[in-house]
């Protein structure tokens, strides 16, 4: 005779206490019994305890006699089988439906996307003679190509019970997500529908994440194009997408004066976050392999340590990535490797060093920060004033739902499936400069833009020079603060350094002063590009809010506000601008 089918929660299979939201999402688990269920929770708030202690129970209930874990990458499987272990449930990391069966002594086994897709037969033969629960990782991977998708539906349609878990926002895609429901949205688009969800926003207020500080920095650069033409632009200017491109890419050449001036300020963060959090550590996150091992050689230069350096294909990435994640270095550069799934618990300062900008990239990578090991620690990462990226920042509590029938390109733009292919056409005839891989970086100095934070920005009158007392109001900010006193504290900060510099307006008196008094009022287009600037930034954030286009924002601005374009426009108009569309992004936060 089986248990209750409704278990006492002092009897769940787990060493680990559960949060809140994990008893939660286990009480409605076992109320319903379903077949399927979707778990959508923020990275680092415990996703793998909820599916081990679910596991658990159905083993002891005898519901289940395996459990096999799909993960996107090996080393997940390993970090599967390390927790599994703890949580009492023996599973083989090692797994391969070429080796045949594998020993008694364990309950379940552990495999990647990949290795479903090479031998779906193989699993599917497992998965009937035993009644399995699967848990299918960061199960948007299913969905990753039809192929991929196919093979998880052919060997795991038996299984007896199926545990999706994912802290990524969905895609939008043509290929649906095994084992996933879907439901027709008002615009008759199907959207895929999750059985439990605990976001960001949530999780933060429960103290079971941390507060991200997104340091933005941008300034001059300089290249040289195929054709010879040399180009200077401003990171962080409104851009085409072709020239903030190339922008971002001079901002990240090792060769250049960004790159450096940036570690070095990464690194003046993590001292400061460590005299409050002695192991915090830091991670670059780069392109390719050849910037990894450049920027190491920088790190180096700047602390005297040699950074761990951990790249995708070495096979000693996964024990590197536990090893620093039990040690107490500083830094490690990575390619690829810490994405998604990988805990790193001490990681608290990371920086931004790859062209990399999709939606699911950025949860993915901002992920490794926001893991909470006891209250008030805070992240901090190191931005490039970039629009995409910049808005993926402002919305960290933004869910999103998995879209059938349209596609998402790398700037996170959806668009129809069927203009798929005359899109591909267009981009390979009509290839840009940037993209035949022809580009020279010639030079690039760094600026400190602001610090994004619950939705707000905040930072002094334009751009301020790296290593300045300015920028060292935002780096200093202690590392052990509660959410609401991070808030507090920069809104202090930036409100004394403008009364500040009020006073020494008002009490300049020699001739200099005068002269730089005229100066700043002659400079009034320095006014009025920062007051532009930021609005772009937040109608760029509204944007990846709400899908709305830039040029329909701008004018639901001007009809609500009145005035010019913003090009026209006077400081008192954008000022007013800016207040306006603050408001309706906290209307639509609490909304």
């Amino acid at each position: 005779m089986l248990p209750p089918a409704y278990p006492d929660r002092a009897a769940w299979g787990t060493a680990t206490p559960l949060r809140a939201w994990q008893a939660a999402a286990l009480d409605k688990y076992f109320a319903e019994q379903p077949r399927d269920f979707l778990a959508v929770a923020t990275p680092g708030a415990g996703k793998t305890t909820f599916a081990l202690t679910a596991a658990a129970e159905l083993l002891s209930r005898r519901v289940i006699e395996r459990v096999t874990v799909v993960a996107p990458t090996e080393h997940l499987k390993t970090q599967w089988a390390e927790a599994a272990a703890r949580a009492g449930i023996p599973i083989d990391p090692t797994y391969s439906g070429k080796k045949g069966p594998t020993s008694k002594d364990y309950v379940g086994v552990a495999v990647t996307y990949a290795g479903v897709a090479a031998n779906p037969l193989a699993l599917r033969i497992r998965t009937e003679r035993f009644k399995t629960l699967v848990i299918l990782d960061e199960v948007h991977h299913a969905g990753d190509a039809l192929s991929w998708g196919e093979s998880v539906r052919e060997a795991f349609e038996p299984a007896h019970r199926r545990l999706a878990l994912t802290g990524t926002p969905f895609r939008s895609d043509v290929n649906p997500i095994p084992f996933v429901r879907y439901a027709n949205g008002g615009d008759g688009i199907p959207r895929s529908e999750a059985d439990y969800t605990y976001g960001y926003a949530h999780a933060l207020a429960d103290h079971v994440v941390r507060p991200v500080l997104f340091m933005a920095y941008s300034g001059e650069m300089q290249w040289r194009t195929r054709a010879g033409d040399e180009i200077a632009a401003r990171l962080g200017e409104p851009l085409t997408k072709d020239l903030t491109q190339q922008a971002l890419r001079t901002a990240l050449d090792p060769g250049g004066a960004w790159m450096p001036s940036v570690l070095a300020a990464a690194d003046k963060r993590l001292t400061e976050v460590r005299r409050h959090v002695p192991d915090a550590g830091g991670l670059v996150i780069a392109s390719d392999q050849e910037s990894a091992r450049a920027y190491a050689g920088l790190m180096k230069t700047i602390t005297g340590e040699r950074p761990v350096v951990v790249l995708s294909d070495e096979k000693l990435a996964s024990k590197r990535i536990a090893q620093f994640s039990e040690g107490d270095q500083r830094w490690m550069v990575a390619v690829r490797m810490v994405s998604e799934g990988v805990d790193v618990p001490r990681l608290a300062v990371g920086v931004w060093a790859t062209t990399t900008a999709t939606p699911l990239y950025f949860a993915q990578a901002v992920g490794r920060f926001v893991r909470a090991r006891k209250r008030g620690e805070t992240a901090s990462v190191f931005l490039p004033s970039v629009p995409n990226l910049l808005g993926f920042a402002s919305e960290m509590e933004l869910q999103r739902d998995h879209v059938l029938g349209r596609r998402i390109n790398d700037d996170g733009d959806i668009f129809a499936a069927e203009d798929q292919l005359l899109a591909q056409a267009n981009a390979e005839e009509g290839a840009s400069d940037d993209e035949l891989g022809s580009f020279e970086a010639m030079g690039s100095e760094a600026r400190f833009d602001r610090v994004l934070y619950d939705g707000g920005e905040f930072g002094h009158e334009g751009e301020v020079h790296v290593g300045s007392e300015e920028e060292m109001d935002f780096l200093g900010i202690p590392g052990l603060l509660e959410a609401d006193q991070v808030r507090d504290l920069l809104r202090l900060r930036q409100s004394e350094r403008r009364k500040q510099q009020d006073r020494q307006r008002a009490t300049s008196s020699t001739p200099e002063d005068v002269q730089r008094d005229v100066e700043r009022d002659v400079s009034t287009h320095e006014q009025l590009a920062v007051l532009r600037r930021e609005l772009n930034g937040l109608v760029a954030a509204w944007n990846h809010r709400t899908g709305q286009p830039h040029g329909v924002t701008h004018s639901a601005l001007r009809k609500e506000c009145g005035g010019p374009a913003a090009a026209a426009a006077t400081a008192t108009q954008l000022q007013q601008r800016i207040d306006t569309i603050r408001t309706w992004a906290a209307q639509r936060r609490s909304s």
